[in-house]
């Protein structure tokens, strides 16, 4: 008899503890790709205030929507990581069940979770790995390959970044910005309060430096 009754492969206990340890890994995995955009936050996070100072509202904005990514992309791997314990959890669900059964069941839960999983870019081709062994073993089903996951986000972001924008500015300028109107060509509101101000002209030096830390940013939610 093979693993699960299928082909001749590693004990199932052996086979579940290999696969935990693999989440854990890739849970760590997210855990710095976390901290590194968080980073780049703090970084985006100053230069917004500086260019604050400045008034120079079209920088601020586009560093406001950066952030807003930023955050957005935490969330999404927060969301990924409560997902990878939720299959370490089935797996412990599955060494009871052979316990007391002597062989192992398909899962909907874990397949529905490993479904998401598949499409993190962070982990993709792990959690692929990862899904194969278990569709050999019998745990869940083969898998769609669904690509499309991502075509919708801009449009969700359009429909709410405005509001967190808003939010970030009034946050980071003490309020100078925070009722900044949506058209870029309207004047600050507030300038008089903002201090070292420039007429919104920045330098290239500036405009490289912003360029670079979006480069990472992207670099790092990818």
């Amino acid at each position: 008899m093979g693993l699960f009754g299928k082909s001749q492969g590693k004990d199932p206990k052996e086979q579940v503890r290999e696969w935990t340890s693999q989440l854990r890994k890739q849970d760590r995995l997210l855990d710095r790709q976390i901290r590194g955009i968080q980073r780049e936050e703090e970084k985006v996070k100053r230069s917004l205030k500086e260019a604050a100072k400045k008034g120079d509202k079209d920088t601020c904005r586009i560093l406001a929507k950066e952030m807003v990514r930023s955050r957005k992309a935490v969330s999404k791997i927060y969301t990924s990581k409560a997902q990878i314990n939720s299959v370490s959890m089935g797996m412990k669900n599955q060494l009871g069940v052979l316990k007391v059964s002597g062989a192992m069941e398909k899962s909907t839960e874990v397949m529905k979770y490993m479904q998401n999983l598949v499409k993190v870019p962070e982990i993709q081709a792990t959690m692929r790995d990862l899904s194969k062994e278990m569709m050999k073993a019998g745990i869940i089903e083969e898998m769609l390959d669904d690509t499309f996951e991502s075509l919708e986000d801009d449009e969700d972001l359009e429909e709410e970044t405005e509001a967190e924008v808003e939010k970030i500015l009034f946050e980071l300028t003490a309020g100078a910005l925070g009722q900044a109107p949506s058209k870029v060509t309207d004047e600050l509101p507030g300038d008089e309060v903002l201090e070292g101000a420039v007429g919104g002209v920045e330098s290239e030096e500036e405009e490289e430096d912003i360029s670079a830390m979006q480069s990472r940013l992207a670099a790092l939610r990818s």
